[in-house]
């Protein structure tokens, strides 16, 4: 087996980290990676503390949301949220960072990615959103799709 590249060792790295997803929907996993070192994990689920969604139930299907709108009817926090949250709470500076993630981030975490300074993008999957991708390309953010 070859050796895998840097990015195809941290995309593979989220895949595991979406595994700590409590969502009954979809599991996303996110790190911010700088220098080749992984800076913080994220994985969508509810706050630290508060029930999951496995306990609970689904707001979002008991409503029947479609995937990709109303992010704010949700008990979780997306994976991409929770990373940057996790650097704050400990500390640890993430600007000039690079984004794994098994999703395309949505436009709420597009703006966070924005402004906490991350620098690139690599995803395996998601949903179009072209206000983020706009936004994305403003700010200039590359994003990659990176399909295994």
């Amino acid at each position: 087996m070859p050796r895998p590249s840097w990015n195809e060792y941290f995309i593979s790295i989220t895949q595991m980290v979406a595994n700590r997803s409590t969502c009954l929907r979809r599991h996303v996993g996110a790190i911010l990676v700088k220098e080749k070192r992984i800076l913080a994990t994220g994985y969508n689920g509810a706050p630290a503390g508060l029930k999951h969604c496995e306990e609970v139930g689904c707001l979002r299907e008991d409503s029947s949301i479609p995937s990709g709108t109303r992010h704010e009817l949700c008990r979780g926090l997306h994976a991409e949220q929770n990373a940057i949250i996790q650097s704050a709470y400990h500390g640890i500076p993430i600007g000039g960072s690079t984004l794994y993630c098994t999703n395309k981030p949505c436009v709420i975490c597009t703006k966070m990615l924005i402004n906490a300074g991350i620098e690139n993008v690599f995803y395996i999957d998601g949903y179009d959103d072209p206000l983020a991708d706009d936004m994305l390309a403003e700010a200039g953010i590359q994003i990659v799709r990176f399909p295994l």
